[in-house]
């Protein structure tokens, strides 16, 4: 069982799905953290549930993680673990988008992790280990996600990319890519109940372990990459998706 007695983590996004869960088990496992969400009622009634601090802020926008950055380092001073988790996930034909669609994507799932990263990176300690969430989608090719996907896609390149120029300081950057995962983000997709409902029958059918994966088995990949046990692991993406990978890639 990985070890994170005694480790600073932030989570973004930490106040409900994958980042929730993920909480948890950092906390279960000894690591002192930090969530963060949009929603103050929502962030307020999450970090009493899973006994953390938390704090509000809005990822993209690049003063809020000033201010967030500023919070984290007067009450941890420097952090051991940053996952960046906060996303949002909205679909639309490639012939449907607009300027606003993908504008608001990119900058919550790309330009607000990439800003994340960079203004905490100052506060990570020799050794940190960073964990980006990216998706499934950055390779599946799935009809509808153009705009999602190509923010993931992004995030992937990102990661690899960071984790060379972050390596002298032993600082360890990867990525985690889900598949279909039963999470709260489901119902803020923009589309009508009995056309996701469909959509999630469709996609389970077409994964070989025939079921959505679940947030805290999301969690356990994440608390690994978080802990020593993965010292040797950089700039690499994890799959956890049920095979769907093998047979959209």
């Amino acid at each position: 069982m990985s070890n994170l007695s005694g480790k600073k983590a932030v989570i973004t996004g930490g106040n409900s799905g994958i980042g929730y869960e993920t909480a948890k088990l950092f906390k279960a496992k000894g690591a002192e953290v930090i969530i963060t969400g949009r929603n103050s009622e929502k962030v307020q009634i999450a970090a009493e549930e899973l006994g953390v601090k938390g704090l509000v802020t809005d990822q993209s926008d690049l003063k809020a993680i000033d201010l967030l950055v500023n919070e984290v380092k007067e009450t941890f001073g420097k952090i051991d673990i940053l996952f960046i988790n906060a996303g949002v996930a909205a679909f639309a034909p490639f012939e449907m988008v607009t300027e606003e669609h993908l504008d608001n994507i990119m900058n919550i799932n790309f330009k607000g992790a990439f800003f994340t990263l960079q203004k905490f990176t100052p506060i990570l300690k020799e050794g940190a280990s960073v964990i980006n969430l990216s998706s499934l989608n950055a390779y599946s090719g799935m009809d509808n996600t153009v705009a999602y996907a190509a923010s993931k896609a992004a995030m992937n390149s990102f990661t690899r990319t960071v984790a060379q120029e972050l390596a002298p300081r032993k600082i360890r950057v990867n990525a985690v890519c889900p598949g279909p995962i039963e999470t709260p983000i489901f119902s803020k997709m923009g589309i009508a109940d009995a056309d996701r409902e469909a959509f999630a029958t469709n996609a389970a059918s077409k994964i070989p372990l025939k079921r959505f994966g679940k947030s805290e088995e999301v969690a356990g990949l994440v608390a690994f990459l978080a802990s020593d046990e993965a010292a040797f692991i950089t700039g690499s993406e994890y799959l956890i998706d049920g095979g769907l990978g093998l047979k959209t890639i």
